[in-house]
């Protein structure tokens, strides 16, 4: 396994929107830096599951690392998912988060601020897909459509139309849902 570099990594995107919407400008290194969807304040010892606004694909023959920013360690943002997105995830992701501030009080986030960096590597070994309950979450019906169509004419052989379908009509709308 090895993180693929940025030309790599842009190629890629150009090929398969690995992230929607994408910026060249917050490519970061080899990685890409998601943002926040929306305005967030994040009381002390609360945890919430922060959206990102973008969508991201990870390939099959991918695994996807991330890693938070650390100006919001240093507020005492303390991330708590696992740091692996699964390969063929396509979604916006929800990011665990707990405030745990020296200090106690509340931090803000705003929509758009740079939270989490997010770089792929490459995988050995037959592709297995997620198929899980979060695939697609937080996609609106045109979204969907666009990454079944990338998904069902570039990986033929690693899903099946129908369980793309069914997690789409099936798909997590809202956060409240998680």
């Amino acid at each position: 396994m090895c993180i693929v570099g940025r030309s790599v990594f842009e190629r890629l995107n150009a090929e398969l929107s690995i992230v929607t919407p994408y910026s060249k400008d917050m490519m970061d290194g080899d990685g890409y830096v998601l943002t926040t969807k929306n305005d967030i304040t994040i009381n002390y010892l609360e945890h919430i599951n922060l959206v990102s606004k973008e969508i991201v694909f990870v390939p099959p023959n991918y695994v996807a690392h991330l890693t938070a920013k650390s100006k919001f360690g240093r507020m005492g943002i303390s991330f708590l998912n696992a740091a692996k997105v699964h390969s063929g995830f396509v979604g916006r992701l929800a990011l665990e988060v707990v405030n745990m501030s020296n200090k106690r009080t509340p931090v803000m986030l705003s929509k758009d601020d740079p939270f989490m960096h997010f770089e792929l590597m490459s995988r050995e070994g037959t592709p297995s897909p997620y198929e899980g309950a979060y695939m697609f979450q937080f996609m609106d019906d045109s979204e969907v459509g666009k990454y079944i169509k990338i998904l069902s004419e570039r990986f033929p052989n690693e899903y099946q139309l129908s369980m793309l379908k069914n997690r789409a009509k099936n798909r997590i709308m809202d956060i409240e849902e998680i």
